[in-house]
């Protein structure tokens, strides 16, 4: 399994971008020295087919901390000694190096078995695996001549077996013939009050010096005051020395053992290699994994079409430092595309444009050695075949080089390598020579690279390129806000317009005496000086632009929302005229009713005639009727035999929901209680209720949330989803 690869990025332009520094940050999180190693020695992938699936590979490592199925622990003890011992014939293996063998070739099943159990979470790290050849043959080995404390059992051999029962016996015997003799002689009283000692791993007797030639056996030894001799009693010497051919002959036997295992293990070398390159790989995902977890890292969208879109992006190095001193970090919104493909910034110093153009940088090289980088979601990197730097003073005191001759040495190279697959990066375009001699040569450069096709930032001083910018049609000038009050930088790139250098603003601010200023002014051509004014009034302008924008965007807002509350209101109102228009025109008419029957109440009273009053009120009421619509016999009795039918059916419904609810009521009281509903957030990993498919989520808007499965983005209501 291949750990390091080649790549067409230089380690001058590493350096540059400061990657080996992120480097040793990313191999802090390694639990073994190989994988520390390793990834010290990360350079770029070559291949944008070997990218995705590494970055794929580092964000499902990064899921499984949040979830249930941890994975499994990966740290290992290294074998490069004893695969170097394999290569060499005739040689053994120790103990030791069996049982690092046998730990590294475990770890490996565990984690082999543990994605493939796993594999609609770990798609790629599965796939990853799988590609390992892994056999049990050499733990089973291991395991059945060697038991958990690392020593050789008594079953790896029939000869180490007999070996050991003799050995035992042998042992009772010493013991049983040490403890007679220590008997006999404590009632002789010739030993002292300790009785017995052990000299050379031996039990001897304590013998008071007087009675020494009284105690059969081989002197051992004597206290130091001479008082004491140690003697090993007859009986148990005679042991002893068969007990010391047995120790002898079982040495021999583990040494067969040991020799049968090595060569048995020897022809499974490049496997074992593999295994622990394996463990190496996992444990370099593992401390990518940690990185990005540490400055909050995420896979942005990896672009099919060359475009760097980066939105809320971070300089790790920074964030770390800022992190570190509690600081705030400010980030980076910058966007390169094919009509807006080379980005000239300018401004004062100390403003962060070589910030901006090193974090593009560096963030294009993380993710093109398969590293997760801190930016928003919803960024989108392409890969660049080569990316080309030129950043810092690069004097060359070795070489003899001035500053100038190194950039011009730089220069050539990026025009012998520069294409339409490159990424430059060029701080303080131009300098180091004769503004404008040396601002000439630089816009010629530029203008070399538009017509390649390249896509790239530079940072300059130079009004030419601020010009050029503007008449190139896929370039773009870009400036870095500074309070044009303070004169302090606030770390924002502004595109579309270049920035003023701010030359005598800060001179002013720091204290020049403003005579002198005026005196520098003079000495300069008179519109350049209205130049860089006129950029910095722009700036300004700019500024108030940008503040009376928000406040009308805040009052449109505010518009809205009243606007909102009267077409509500207005509504409401027009409902209940109409429910008042209704209630008056029924009001009219009864009144009117009323009138009709006051009129012949009063005929009747002054004229007494019944049979007149009932035929007016006969009239009255057929006059009523006849504005009633009035339903046919068989239409009445049809809708009386439907009304029937309906209410049939709604009691045969009503009947069925009231068994289901019953139902479902018993099945509740057995169900063990729901779980808490959580409250989601945005970062989260969750899936559909009842689905499998898991995605994160990168923004929540009202009742909505918008989950990220990888491939493909979708917008699902929150209450479908739950958290994994």
């Amino acid at each position: 399994m291949e750990i390091k690869r080649k790549a067409r990025i230089d380690n001058k332009t590493l350096e540059d971008l400061e990657f080996p520094s992120v480097l040793r940050q990313v191999s802090e999180f390694c639990v073994t020295e190989p994988g520390q190693q390793n990834v010290l020695a990360i350079t770029p992938f070559q291949d944008f087919a070997e990218i995705e699936p590494e970055l794929q590979r580092v964000k499902e490592f990064t899921a499984s901390f949040d979830g249930d199925n941890r994975i499994p622990n990966h740290g290992f003890d290294p074998i490069f000694r004893e695969l170097r011992l394999l290569d060499i014939e005739n040689s053994t293996l120790e103990i030791s190096g069996f049982r690092r063998i046998l730990s590294i070739s475990e770890t490996t099943r565990i984690l082999l078995k543990f994605f493939k159990k796993f594999e609609e979470f770990y798609i790629h790290l599965n796939s990853f695996s799988e590609e390992v050849n892994y056999t049990s043959i050499i733990s089973d080995e291991i395991n059945k001549r060697v038991d958990k404390y690392g020593d050789i059992k008594d079953e790896a051999s029939n000869e180490l077996g007999t070996i050991r029962r003799r050995l035992n016996v042998v042992k009772g015997k010493i013991n049983s013939s040490f403890t007679k003799a220590l008997s006999q002689y404590v009632q002789s009283d010739y030993l002292d009050e300790i009785r017995e000692s052990v000299v050379d791993n031996r039990r001897v007797l304590a013998v008071k010096s007087m009675h020494r030639k009284k105690v059969k056996g081989a002197v051992m030894g004597s206290s130091k005051t001479g008082s004491i001799v140690y003697i090993e009693p007859q009986a148990t010497l005679e042991y002893a020395n068969e007990l010391s051919n047995l120790i002898y002959e079982e040495d021999e036997e583990i040494k067969r053992i040991l020799k049968a295992m090595t060569e048995f293990v020897r022809p499974h070398a490049l496997l074992l290699e593999s295994y622990q390159d394996y463990l190496i790989k996992i444990d370099m995902l593992y401390a990518k994994t940690k990185y990005a977890l540490k400055i909050s890292a995420v896979l942005p969208i990896l672009a099919s079409e060359k475009r760097i879109s980066l939105h809320n992006a971070y300089h790790p190095l920074l964030l770390v430092a800022n992190n570190k001193r509690k600081e705030k970090t400010f980030p980076q919104s910058i966007e390169l595309v094919p009509d807006k493909r080379i980005i000239v910034i300018s401004g004062p110093n100390a403003g962060g444009k070589s910030i901006t153009l090193k974090t593009v940088g560096l963030l294009q090289v993380m993710l093109q050695s398969g590293m997760l980088i801190p930016v928003d979601p919803q960024s989108e990197m392409y890969f660049f075949k080569r990316i080309l730097t030129d950043i810092g003073d690069n004097q060359s005191i070795e070489n003899h080089l001035s500053t100038y001759s190194y950039r011009l040495k730089k220069m050539n190279q990026f025009l012998k390598k520069c294409n339409k697959n490159t990424l430059f990066l060029i701080d303080e375009f131009g300098t180091g020579s004769d503004p404008e001699l040396g601002g000439a040569l630089a816009e010629t450069f530029l203008e070399v690279f538009y017509e390649r096709d390249a896509f790239g930032i530079i940072t300059t001083h130079y009004t030419n390129l601020k010009l050029l910018a503007d008449e190139l049609p896929d370039a773009i000038n870009a400036n870095m806000l500074f309070d044009n009050k303070s004169l302090e930088p606030l770390y924002q790139l502004h595109l579309g317009e270049a920035g003023s250098s701010y030359t005598f603003e800060v001179a002013q601010k720091n204290g020049i005496p403003y005579s002198l200023i005026n005196r520098a002014k003079k000495k300069i051509e008179r519109g350049k000086v209205r130049f860089d004014k006129t950029i910095a009034n722009l700036q300004k302008e700019r500024s108030n632009l940008r503040k009376t924008s928000e406040s009308l965007k805040t009052e449109e807002q505010k518009a809205r929302v009243e606007n909102k509350q009267l077409e509500e209101v207005n509504a409401r109102v027009q409902e209940k005229l109409e429910s008042y228009q209704e209630l008056f025109d029924a009001n009219q008419k009864l009144i009117s009713l009323g009138k009709k029957l006051d009129t012949l109440s009063e005929k009747y009273f002054n004229n007494k005639q019944k049979k007149h009053l009932i035929d007016e009120l006969m009239k009255l009421v057929m006059v009523e009727n006849s504005k009633r619509k009035k339903l046919a016999p068989k239409v009445k009795k049809a809708v009386k035999v439907k009304e029937k039918e309906v209410i049939k059916e709604v009691e045969k419904k009503v009947e069925v929901i009231r068994e289901r609810k019953k139902e479902e009521k018993e099945k509740a009281k057995k169900l063990p209680p729901p779980k808490p509903k959580v409250t989601l957030k945005v970062g989260d990993r969750v899936r559909m209720i009842d689905g499998r498919a898991i995605g994160t989520i990168d923004t929540i808007e009202k009742t909505k949330a918008f989950v990220n499965y990888g491939m493909f983005k979708t917008n699902v209501s929150l209450t479908e989803l739950e958290k994994v």
